[in-house]
C-alpha cells in the first residue's frame, strides 16, 4: 500500500538502494484511506505542504531562489532548509502563494523535504509550429525556464525540478535522473491560492460548483478514490481579479491528477494521483512504478489577466506536449459528424442529409454491432445494417463514416482497427473509457497509437480527460470528459466551459439545435459551434434528417453548413465564468462570432476591431421574443454592412445566444 501524506519516514540511508526499492520500514495505510469519505484530517496537513524542513549546516537555513519570467508572468523556485517550494505571479499580482512540492517513493521517501541544489540551467526559447488543426493556424512556444538538479540528503537520489514563464502562464514537471527504476507513490505538489479565490470545481459528469478551494465537495465510492477530490481541468478565479486554470499536458506512464482540499489550509488544493479509473472498473494502483530517467507530467497553470485572456491562452497546454509523432497527416481530417439511426436506410440517408448540410460524417453509435454490455465482438453489424453498402454509397458521396466502440470490444484493438481499415472506415468513438491509473494512461495512448497506424481518426468518451496529446497524436481529435450537452445542461454551465473544461483541449459537445429539452435558445445552441473549440463537431443531435425536411422552418440552417471545426485566428472578445461569452474565429477571410449568455438577459457591444480593412456583410442570427420557455425563442436572421471602426451590440434573451457570420463585401 503507499504512504499516508504523513509525515516523512525516517530511515538510514542504504548505500546502493535503488530509487524507491522498499525499505524496512512499516507499511503505512494508503492515500484513499486517509481522504475516504468525510474523514480528511489533520494527516494530510502534517504532511508537510507547508511547513519548511529543519536548517542544515550545509545551506546555513539559507533561502535560494531562482524566477523564470516571460511576458508579466514569473515562477519561482525556493528552498528553505532543504524544503522545496513554488510560486507564481501574473503583472505584480499572487496566482500562487509559497506552495510544497514534492514526490513520495514507494517506500515512504519523500524527494523534496530534505534536498540540496547540485545544478542549475537556464534558458529562453521561442519557436513557432504549425498544427494539423487547431484554435489557430500557428502557436508560438515562448518561454523562459529554469532547472535545478537535486539531491536528496537521506539517501543521495538524484532528481530534478523544471519550471517555465510563458506570457500565458506557468508549468512544473519532476524528473527522477538516475537510471534503473523508480515507484511513485504520491505527488505533493500544492496550489496555494491568494485569499478570496473560488474555484469551479466538478467531477466526473457532474455539473460545476463555485467553491473555495478548502471546501471541495466529498465525492467517490467505495471502489473509487473517495474525497474532496476534483477533476481538471480546474478553473480560480483569484481575489485580484485574475483568473487561472490547472491543467495537466504529456501524462504519459503516469496517473491522471485530480485536485484535493487541504484540511486546516482554506486556500491550498494538493495533488492527488488516481489510484482506480474513474468509474472504479480494474483493480486499484496505488503506486506507479516507470523506468528512469523519466520526466513526469506537466502541471500547468494557464492565466489570464481577464476571463477572456484566459480562453485565448489554452494553447499552453499544447506547448507543453511532445510534438506531433506522425509523418503523414494528410489522412486527418477534422469536420461535422451526425449520428445516424441503426439501419441501412438510416445510414444512407444520413449520407444524403451529411452532403445537404455541409458535414464531413456520420457515425454508427451504440448498438450497431449489438447490445454494448453484452456484444463485446465489433466485427458483426446486426443484420439491420447493411455496413459495406452503407460505406461504400458514403465514399462515393465523400462522407467518412464513423463507428462506435465499447471498450470492453477492444481486446485486441489492433486486429479491430485494421479490420475497420479495410471496410474503409474513417474514424472511431471508444465508449466508457474511464481514465485514471497509470494502466488506463498507458492504453489510452495506446489506443490513439495504434488508431494512427491505421489512418483512423478517434474520439474518446465518457470519463477521459485532456493531457495535451492531440498535438502528439493529431488523430485523436476529440475526447468528451464533460457533462455533455445530451444531458440538457443549464445556460450556466454551458457559459462556464469555455473558461474550464475547454482551456483543457478539444471537447466533444454535442449540439442539440431545435430540441424541446433544451434549456437554452436555439441561437444559443447554434453559438456553441464557434464558441468551444470542437475540431470534431457532433451537430444535430437526437435528430433524424426528416426533421429538416422543410429548411425554412429552420433559420439556422445556414449557419451549421457554413461554420469550420479549425481555425486561423481566434479571438475571445468578451467572457465571464458563469456568466457570458463571446468569441470570434476566422477561417480564410470569414470570421464567425458566437456569443452565448447565462440565464440573464444581456446585450455585449462588441467592437470589431479584429476585421480587415473594407466592409463586410455581418449575417446574424438572433433571439427573437423570448418564448414561454427557452427553446421556444425563435431564431431571427437579418443582415448588416460593418467596419473594422463599427462596434456589434449583440443582444441576447434569457439563456439565449447569438451567431454572426462576418463575410468580405
Amino acid at each position: 500500500m503507499s504512504p499516508t501524506r504523513g509525515s516523512r519516514q525516517q530511515e538510514e540511508p542504504t548505500p546502493g538502494r535503488a530509487v524507491g526499492q522498499p525499505a524496512p520500514a512499516p507499511a503505512p495505510a494508503s492515500r484513499r484511506t486517509v481522504l475516504k469519505g468525510a474523514a480528511v484530517t489533520a494527516g494530510l496537513a502534517a504532511a508537510g505542504l507547508t511547513a519548511a524542513g529543519p536548517a542544515h549546516a550545509g545551506d546555513g537555513g539559507r533561502a535560494e531562489s531562482v524566477t523564470a519570467r516571460m511576458g508579466g508572468t514569473s515562477v519561482t523556485l525556493s528552498l528553505l532548509g532543504g524544503a522545496l517550494r513554488w510560486s507564481a505571479r501574473r503583472g505584480g499580482r499572487t496566482v500562487l502563494d509559497d506552495s510544497a512540492l514534492g514526490l513520495r517513493l514507494g517506500d515512504g521517501t519523500v524527494l523534496g523535504d530534505d534536498v540540496r541544489v547540485t545544478g542549475r540551467r537556464y534558458r529562453t526559447r521561442r519557436t513557432t509550429w504549425t498544427p494539423v488543426y487547431g484554435r489557430n493556424a500557428t502557436v508560438t512556444d515562448h518561454y523562459q525556464e529554469q532547472r535545478w538538479d537535486l539531491r536528496d540528503r537521506a539517501t543521495g537520489i538524484r532528481f530534478g525540478v523544471q519550471v517555465r514563464a510563458y506570457r500565458t502562464g506557468v508549468a512544473l514537471r519532476y524528473l527522477l535522473l538516475d537510471e534503473g527504476t523508480a515507484t511513485i507513490a504520491d505527488e505533493l505538489t500544492s496550489f496555494a491560492f491568494p485569499d478570496g479565490t473560488t474555484v469551479y470545481s466538478a467531477r466526473d459528469e457532474n455539473a460545476y460548483e463555485p467553491v473555495a478551494p478548502g471546501a471541495i465537495p466529498v465525492t467517490g465510492t467505495s471502489t473509487t478514490d473517495n474525497g474532496p477530490l476534483t477533476d481538471l481541468p480546474l478553473t480560480a478565479t483569484l481575489g485580484d481579479g485574475l483568473i487561472a486554470c490547472v491543467c495537466e499536458s504529456a501524462r504519459v506512464d503516469y496517473p491522471r491528477l485530480m485536485l484535493s482540499s487541504v484540511p486546516g489550509e482554506p486556500n491550498t488544493l494538493a495533488a492527488f494521483l488516481m489510484e482506480h479509473t474513474a468509474r472504479g472498473t480494474g483493480p486499484a494502483e496505488t503506486t506507479s512504478t516507470v523506468a528512469t530517467p523519466f520526466a513526469t507530467p506537466w502541471r500547468a497553470v494557464v492565466v489570464g489577466a481577464t476571463h477572456a485572456e484566459l480562453v485565448d491562452n489554452a494553447e499552453l497546454v499544447l506547448n507543453l506536449a511532445p510534438p506531433n509523432a506522425l509523418s503523414d497527416t494528410s489522412w486527418i481530417r477534422p469536420g461535422k459528424v451526425f449520428r445516424c439511426e441503426l439501419s441501412t436506410a438510416a445510414g444512407l440517408q444520413g449520407v444524403d442529409f451529411a452532403v445537404a448540410r455541409g458535414l464531413e460524417y456520420i457515425e454508427y453509435d451504440a448498438g450497431w454491432y449489438g447490445p454494448e454490455f453484452t456484444t463485446p465482438d465489433a466485427t458483426k453489424p446486426i443484420p439491420a445494417i447493411d455496413l459495406p453498402s452503407v460505406i461504400s454509397y458514403a465514399t462515393s458521396k465523400g462522407i467518412g463514416v464513423f463507428l462506435y466502440v465499447n471498450r470492453l470490444a477492444l481486446t485486441d484493438a489492433d486486429s479491430l482497427f485494421g479490420l475497420y481499415k479495410s471496410w474503409g472506415v474513417r474514424g472511431i468513438k471508444l465508449g466508457f473509457i474511464n481514465d485514471g491509473t497509470q494502466s488506463m494512461t498507458n492504453q489510452i495512448v495506446d489506443w490513439a497509437k495504434t488508431a494512427a497506424k491505421y489512418e483512423l481518426l478517434i474520439d474518446m468518451h465518457d470519463d477521459v480527460r485532456p493531457f495535451g496529446y492531440e498535438r502528439t497524436y493529431p488523430n485523436w481529435i476529440s475526447l468528451e470528459g464533460v457533462r455533455g450537452n445530451e444531458q440538457f445542461p443549464t445556460a450556466t454551465h454551458n457559459v462556464t466551459l469555455p473558461f474550464a473544461r475547454n482551456i483543457g483541449g478539444p471537447m466533444d459537445y454535442t449540439i442539440c439545435y431545435g430540441q424541446s429539452r433544451d434549456k437554452t435558445t436555439n441561437a444559443h445552441q447554434m453559438a456553441m459551434a464557434a464558441v468551444y473549440y470542437q475540431p470534431l463537431n457532433f451537430l444535430f443531435w437526437y435528430d433524424k434528417p426528416s426533421k429538416y425536411g422543410n429548411p425554412a422552418a429552420w433559420p439556422g440552417l445556414p449557419w451549421f453548413n457554413a461554420v469550420p471545426v479549425t481555425w486561423d485566428e481566434s479571438r475571445t472578445l468578451a467572457g465571464s465564468i458563469g456568466e457570458y461569452i463571446a468569441v470570434a474565429r476566422r477561417s480564410g477571410s470569414d470570421w464567425y462570432l458566437g456569443a452565448m449568455t447565462n440565464e440573464s438577459s444581456r446585450t455585449l457591444s462588441l467592437p470589431l476591431s479584429f476585421l480587415g480593412s473594407g466592409t463586410y456583410t455581418a449575417t446574424v442570427y438572433a433571439d427573437g421574443t423570448p418564448g414561454a420557455k427557452p427553446y421556444q425563442t425563435p431564431v431571427v436572421v437579418g443582415t448588416r454592412t460593418v467596419t473594422a471602426a463599427d462596434t456589434l451590440d449583440v443582444a441576447m434573451a434569457p439563456a439565449g445566444g447569438q451567431a454572426v457570420v462576418l463575410t468580405p463585401s
